[in-house]
């Protein structure tokens, strides 16, 4: 989708100047003389982003620029003014402008910088774009002819300079250029090219009228891929451009690092109006965009709320004032990477340097000096930078692989936990068939004769020492009967396939509760049942998890005067609830562990491996249990049976799930 621009200025030059800019990159252009044109606009035209003078006959271009910013909030809003006063731009960067640039501009700048506060892709940038550098319109119409019917998207500069704004605002994949031009030739365009980091790898063909084979080693060695004579067929540039590109160098897929040709911003402070202006002079032609300040406090005000690429200071020879000006940049964490030239006389140069400053610029070496050191020290930057991300970049990799290799190891390590639980599993089963035939049996014969000796009364009455004895031998047997019990049913809800159905929890409740009642007749405890209770389970399992609870509330409520056992459900949660001892609420953690317990085996004995049985019955349904308990009074235990998973279907019923 092409990009719209509103530009409002009261100047016609101006406003031809950035239509011709802006249309030559692709964008549509709205164009208003006035503040009234410009309020019209606002509500009927549709653009992206907005240009707007500061100054218009007929109303103020701040309050042009928050009336805009109201209507529409997303917008790029661009000031431009004759303003430099550093009060004024951060007046308008405050009241919401995207970006402030002063008179005199440079219409490349402000397109550039438009497109990228808009974040727009070049123009053509679907295809295979090739940037050719020749002062003959002729000869630039000629390749263009040659090269748009291959399929590539061509750009085109009429010198070196324009050539490398260009090639750092869109990013050619390919530059073709002249050899022979004025300004600044082919070969040093190509020399700048490779000392750009972000366009360091594009392929360059060289073209020259020259016919000797030793300016064809000067090219080559000024950094070119190719070289190609004007006086050749053309077909040989298709050939050369074809081999360049398909030699390019993969690069490694890191963000897009800053331009040394492209749209940037240096701050200039001096107290001194005539060198602000020199300097500005200086470097505006290169396409810098150049913000003046006189003071430091106004100028670190300035980058707090706006960017720059480079900072240039100069303060006569006041040496303190430099010495200090560099300390307190350096000392902002966010602005204090920037690069920081001074300028001044010649034996200033070691102070300012120890005081922070990465480049001095003796005065006499101004304004060629002032250029070459700065952007050698925005090349510098954008090389660190460079390197810095390629050093995140590999470094996330290898985390990426460590992750992967940790991934690897945890599965395999896993895989072969699974295994070795298997075998115990199986282990386990064929050891419960052992305990099955081997402990039952003789603890069997050992309880039964304990209890006929114990009954017998046709023989010699037994001594008070012996009943003890035997007594308490026939209450081991059951015991460990019990625990052999307990490991039985507790290696059946480890292993094997539930058997589920639907089924009458309310029955299976009471039945469990008749077989408990029915161990200790002379018991007498309170049971409560509601009606309608149903679950989806293993039946089987499901009866083990109510014996286990039951049996456990009747064991805990032998000290109680009237003791009660409820059963029941609130929701899809199942509970059994009894007014015994209970345990203190910081301990209920500790229950379901193996041979876990929370009172003295005198008062309450007990194997220990109930509530372990019980908790595995329940993670097999795929359920949760809980408790919930106040020392003295009564505990409850809570359980979830969730419905099995249905195969999908057109019919499949939602499952409920737990609240709360």
């Amino acid at each position: 989708m092409t990009p719209t621009v509103l530009i409002v200025d009261d100047s016609l030059t101006v406003r031809m100047d950035l239509h011709e800019a802006f249309s030559d990159d692709g964008f549509t252009t709205v164009l208003c003389a006035s503040g009234t044109e410009a309020r019209a606009a606002f509500v009927a035209a549709v653009f992206d982003a907005a240009v707007l003078d500061v100054i218009l006959p007929d109303a103020d271009g701040l309050e042009l620029l928050a009336e805009l910013r109201g209507l529409r909030p997303d917008v790029v809003i661009m000031l431009l003014s004759s303003e430099q006063e550093v009060a004024d731009r951060l007046a308008g960067l405050r009241t919401g402008a995207d970006e402030y640039i002063g008179k005199p501009y440079d219409a490349g700048y402000v397109v550039a910088r438009t497109r990228q506060l808009l974040g727009e892709a070049p123009q053509g940038a679907d295809r295979t774009s090739v940037l050719v550098i020749d002062d003959s319109m002729t000869f630039r119409e000629q390749l263009r002819d040659l090269l748009e019917p291959e399929g590539y998207a061509v750009l085109t500069a009429a010198s070196g300079e324009e050539g490398l704004r260009m090639a750092a605002d869109r990013r050619p994949h390919a530059v073709i250029v002249d050899g022979v031009m004025p300004g600044i030739d082919g070969a040093t365009v190509i020399r700048r090219i490779r000392l750009d980091p972000a366009l360091r790898d594009t392929p360059c063909i060289l073209m020259t009228a020259a016919d000797d084979y030793a300016t064809e080693m000067q090219m080559l060695e000024a950094g070119a891929d190719g070289f190609v004579r004007k006086q050749q067929d053309l077909a040989v540039v298709l050939a050369k451009l074809a081999a360049v590109l398909r030699q390019s160098a993969e690069q490694l897929p890191i963000e897009g690092f800053g331009n040394l040709y492209g749209p940037g911003k240096v701050l200039i402070i001096s107290t001194n109006d005539d060198d602000r202006q020199v300097w500005a002079d200086a470097l505006r032609p290169e396409g810098y965009d150049t913000v003046l300040s006189a003071n430091i406090g106004e100028a670190l005000e300035l980058l707090a709320e706006q960017p720059a690429d480079c900072i240039v200071v100069g303060f006569d020879d006041d040496l303190d004032r430099a010495r200090n000006a560099c300390r307190s940049i350096r000392d902002v964490p966010q602005i204090g990477e920037l690069p920081l030239i001074v300028t001044g006389d010649e034996h200033a140069m070691l102070d300012c340097l120890s005081a922070g400053a990465d480049d001095y610029v003796r005065r006499v070496d101004i304004p060629e000096g002032l250029l070459v050191h700065v952007r050698a020290q925005i090349r510098r930057k954008q090389s660190h930078d460079e390197s810095r991300r390629i050093r995140e970049e590999l470094m996330r990799r290898e985390l990426d692989a460590a992750e992967e290799r940790s991934a690897r190891q945890l599965a395999e390590t896993r895989a072969a936990l699974v295994e070795e639980l298997e075998w115990r599993n199986r282990e386990l089963e064929a050891f419960s068939g052992s305990v099955s035939h081997d402990l039952r049996g003789p603890l069997q014969v050992i309880s039964s004769f304990a209890e006929h000796v114990l009954d017998e009364e046709d023989g010699e009455p037994l001594g008070e020492q012996t009943r003890h004895r035997i007594t308490r031998i026939h209450a081991a047997a059951l015991r460990m009967a019990d625990l052999v019990e307990s490991l039985l049913i507790l290696a059946r809800a480890s292993r094997g396939e539930l058997r589920r159905e639907r089924f009458d929890m309310t029955a299976t409740a009471r039945q469990v509760i008749s077989d408990v009642a029915a161990r200790d007749p002379k018991r007498i405890v309170e049971y409560a049942v509601p009606e309608g209770m149903t679950a989806d389970g293993d039946e089987g399992l499901v009866r083990v998890i109510l014996e286990n609870l039951i049996n456990n509330a009747v064991k805990f409520t032998r000290k109680v005067e009237h003791p009660v056992v409820e059963v029941g459900h609130e929701g899809d949660r199942f509970y059994v609830r009894d007014n015994g001892a209970g345990f203190p609420a910081e301990q209920a953690g500790q229950l379901f562990r193996p041979f876990a317990r929370l009172h003295d085996a005198r008062d309450f004995p007990g194997t220990g491996i109930g509530l372990t049985t019980v908790h595995r019955a329940v993670e097999r349904h795929g359920g949760e249990i809980w408790a919930e308990s106040a020392e003295g009074r009564g505990a409850t235990f809570w359980f979830t049976l969730p419905p099995a998973a249905e195969p999908p279907g057109p019919e499949r019923r939602a499952n409920p799930r737990r609240s709360g």
